[in-house]
């Protein structure tokens, strides 16, 4: 059985502990043959602080922590020993010290640990006289800076100390490409890229491997990596879940695969699959690892709920500052949308939710936001709807649907009734999808949702402040349910109107599909 690494970075302790790793060596080489200066995003929980503790340890020369993977092969690496400089902003006190301070304590802290006595004074020249001296001997000094954007992203609500912080780590940072005579290697992480105007505008020599091919699969577990290093655990589940292997591989690639940043190979997210591997339990292992209470605020700010159908072209990659959040780019730097395939005719990508994991818990989340009530209160309102259509018991469903209106503020509701109204039936819906298989487009046009339940297929469409006929009216001029016309289900037409002044359904309607068109 395996040792899984939930929460281990250090990849020395990891193979000396027996841990389970994936071999990156390889990838990783491949970089290091490319070229000299990188920048690397990846979302939370990638993968990133062990890349860069891995390429540490490469570069320190601790060949014996490799014996076993393609790197460890004689000749493919000459392992001589160089002069490290590994930080992590994550681990710097710059909230109780300021950042000034901060960095300053890790520079000198690092200058003594290794013998370098630092006599000029300010952060950049301090940090820049450190490089030269470890730079100018045997062998170059190697960076690694991870988490880079962390005093950034802590206070994107605090625009002034964001600002501050963004002028000193420019300055921090600016002494890098002056003193390239004494560096190896230099790659920085982070979750977010910020535009290069803003940060990088001193590290513009840096290639950028998000959308890459080189490191496509360089963080995250592949199909074949996750078949073939959790044998074991595979089997073992389907003999727990009583099903056959090929179902239980497809439920598991369903949950955690589907991120993407390059060409066609997609990717499970190595912490939720180390925590799945260890439970058992399909459930949000990642998201519940901290929850973007900055990115719903905006969202619901922003009035984006549907995210369906996006594309988008390459600059979105590069527009998010300090300044301009924006909403694509960091849904897709922070992982809640990935890439699709990309259309090399238009020049274009698509955004989508790499799984059900991700989308599951961004429709309890928003939905919970737009609601102003705490997430748990949402599931148990989905389960009731659903054993209510289940039932077929309208009357039922119609009072949940009540519910789930009644906690949104009345002020909140009466200056954006339309868009709120919307917002809350569409991610209540699409979870609801999760659950019963919903589709909700037709060759028509797209009909507001489309539910498979125990007692039948209901085709709804909702209006706000208009009659629950008309609802139907247009159910059956766009004939939404004729797709699921010649099933074991019957269909039925639901047209539901909701008041605005009373934040409640006025009427429901309901009509099996195939009466409904009989009408005039």
């Amino acid at each position: 059985m395996n040792h899984y690494p939930i929460g281990i970075q250090d990849f020395s302790e990891l193979r000396q502990g027996g841990y389970v790793y994936i071999d990156k060596t390889e990838q990783i080489c491949r970089i290091l043959d490319s070229g000299k200066y990188f920048f690397l995003s990846r979302p939370r929980r990638f993968g990133k602080s062990l890349l860069l503790s891995t390429l540490k340890h490469i570069f320190l020369g601790r060949s014996d922590l490799f014996q076993g993977l393609w790197i460890g092969e004689e000749g493919r690496h000459d392992w001589a020993p160089h002069p490290v400089l590994h930080f992590s902003f994550s681990s710097i006190d710059y909230k109780t010290q300021g950042l000034e301070k901060a960095l300053m304590e890790v520079i000198n802290e690092a200058a003594t640990a290794r013998g370098v006595v630092l006599r000029r004074t300010t952060l950049a020249t301090r940090f820049q006289e450190l490089i030269q001296a470890l730079g100018n001997g045997p062998r170059q000094v190697v960076i690694l800076i991870d988490e880079y954007d962390k005093p950034l992203t802590d206070f994107l609500e605090d625009l002034p100390k964001a600002q501050e912080h963004r002028e000193i780590m420019k300055n921090f940072f600016s002494v890098v490409k002056d003193a390239d005579p004494f560096i190896r290697f230099f790659l920085i992480t982070g979750v977010s890229k910020f535009s290069k105007v803003s940060l990088f505008s001193d590290l513009n020599h840096l290639e950028d491997l998000t959308i890459h091919p080189y490191a496509a699969t360089l963080t995250g577990y592949t199909q074949a990596e996750l078949e073939h290093s959790f044998s074991e655990e595979i089997q073992q589940l389907t003999e727990e879940y009583q099903t056959d292997r090929a179902t239980m591989i497809g439920k598991i690639r369903a949950w955690y695969n589907g991120y993407r940043w390059w060409g066609s190979e997609t990717l499970y997210n190595p912490f939720s699959v180390l925590n799945f591997m260890k439970s058992h339990a399909f459930r949000n292992h990642w998201w519940e690892s901290g929850t973007p209470t900055f990115l719903l605020k905006l969202l619901k700010q922003n009035q984006q709920y549907d995210f369906s159908r996006l594309r988008v072209s390459h600059v979105v990659f590069e527009s998010f500052s300090i300044e301009n959040h924006d909403w694509l780019a960091l849904l897709f730097q922070t992982g809640y949308l990935t890439l699709a395939p990309y259309d090399l005719d238009d020049r274009v990508f698509g955004l989508i939710y790499p799984n059900l994991e991700v989308q599951e818990a961004m429709f309890q989340h928003l939905l919970a936001e737009y609601r102003h009530t705490p997430v748990t209160t949402i599931y148990p309102v989905w389960l009731r709807i659903k054993e209510a259509l289940d039932e077929g018991n309208m009357t039922a469903f119609v009072e949940q649907v009540n519910v789930l209106f009644a906690s949104i503020p009345y002020p909140i509701f009466e200056s954006k009734q339309e868009s709120f109204f919307h917002a809350v039936l569409h991610l209540t819906f699409q979870g609801i999808g999760l659950m019963t298989q919903s589709e909700v487009s037709s060759a028509h046009g797209r009909v507001d949702t489309v539910v498979h339940t125990q007692s039948g297929i209901y085709v709804m469409e909702f209006k706000l402040d208009a009659s629950a006929q008309s609802a139907l009216n247009q159910i059956r001029d766009k004939r939404y349910g004729s797709p699921y016309l010649g099933g074991e289900q019957p269909v039925k037409a639901v047209g539901i109107s909701f008041s605005s002044k009373t934040r409640e359904v006025a009427e429901c309607l309901v009509r099996p599909y195939q009466e409904l068109l009989l009408e005039n």
